[in-house]
């Protein structure tokens, strides 16, 4: 692949955010627990966003 590791990355973690977006919408449709779901989407929005800085600055993870 010729794109950048981080763009990728970048692309990966926005695509596992909307599935479990998704997830916890249906999770809530159902009345079910979505704490797990809601726990590992602010993870993932966690590391997308320390991505995205680093990139921005040019530094190096």
């Amino acid at each position: 692949m010729d794109e950048d590791p981080d763009t990728y990355r970048i692309l990966k973690l926005r695509a596992e955010i909307l599935e479990l977006g998704s997830a916890i919408r249906q999770l809530q449709r159902e009345g079910l627990d979505d704490a797990a779901a809601q726990l590992l989407i602010a993870r993932k929005r966690a590391q997308l966003e320390h991505l995205v800085k680093a990139n921005a600055a040019g530094r190096p993870l």
